[in-house]
């Protein structure tokens, strides 16, 4: 297939999508601006050799009896050759059981929907499946907890250093930043190829930010190194860390890219990485990342 017929597959399935679910509090376009682009594409005279200029985002809203569950979509340009970014939230689940329906879900659409649209598809599963997963994490919450302080999990402070193939996506460099605010946690994210991103804080946050990246379609991600601190060890100065933010390198988290170049804009200088990296005392993850001493 080419470029102009994967957007009119796409075009239609959203056309399909606002008819089924016709108010805001339904479907939400949240990149208006990307949607009138695709449909310019389709109906324009695009070539069909290079995909649409942006790609649609939605967020499709269901309430199911007392429970509100969000699907948020993003096609990529080759949809439906290859899979939806979906991503489900429902705050009646545990991050494992929202882990594990993401996993479930995944292998529903690669056993049922491969190679043809599938948000619909999606949305059903939700739909018939969520109340499962809800009932399993209401058990756990009910299960009695006789562990005694000592047998807690440690408090501990992490810092993980994520390595994707590439970064290009707007939505994805959007829910990176969106994401790491919303969970309290400090770093970076380098765009292009590779994308680089690392996270610092509260180790539940940094689990669930990983949770949270990694179910987004990628061609390749993964966790590099990881750095994971229990807060009453003894810490440089001989005295007991007594706090999260004691043992941050970074202040806030912020996009940074350093002299992009190349054809498409997405190479970055990785001379000036490595000075940023000495800069935050993380120089020694450059050759964890790339094989070579910085310099």
């Amino acid at each position: 297939m080419s470029y102009l017929e994967w957007a009119e597959s796409q075009l239609a399935e959203i056309e399909l999508l606002t008819s089924m679910f016709p108010t805001q509090e339904e479907l939400e376009i949240t990149d208006q601006l990307a949607l009138a682009e695709l449909r310019g594409y389709v109906e324009g005279s695009a070539s069909a050799d290079s995909p649409p200029p942006s790609r649609p985002h939605f967020l499709i809203k269901q309430k199911l009896d007392t429970t509100h569950v969000f699907l948020s979509c993003a096609y990529p340009s080759e949809y439906p050759s290859v899979f939806p970014e979906i991503t489900v939230r429902c705050a009646s689940l545990s991050r494992a059981q929202q882990t594990q329906l993401h996993t479930d879900l995944n292998a529903y659409l690669m056993e049922n929907c491969l190679g043809e649209v599938c948000v619909l598809s999606a949305v059903d599963w939700v739909k018939d499946n969520l109340q499962l997963f809800i009932n399993k994490s209401l058990s756990a919450a009910a299960a009695p907890k006789r562990e005694s302080s000592s047998s807690r999990p440690q408090e501990m402070f992490s810092r993980m250093w994520i390595y994707s193939h590439h970064i290009y996506n707007k939505t994805k460099r959007k829910n990176i930043l969106e994401w790491s605010k919303e969970l309290g946690l400090s770093g970076f994210s380098m765009p292009g190829k590779p994308g680089i991103v690392c996270v610092e804080g509260p180790h539940s946050a940094c689990e669930d930010f990983w949770s949270r990246v990694k179910v987004l379609t990628w061609k390749k991600i993964m966790i590099r190194h990881r750095e994971d601190i229990p807060l009453d060890r003894p810490g440089e100065d001989g005295r007991t860390v007594q706090s999260i933010d004691s043992l941050r390198k970074f202040t806030g988290f912020e996009e940074t890219m350093f002299d992009p170049h190349g054809n498409r804009g997405n190479h970055m200088d990785l001379g000036q990485l490595y000075q940023f990296l000495n800069e935050k005392g993380c120089c020694d993850v450059f050759q964890m990342y790339f094989g070579i001493e910085g310099r």
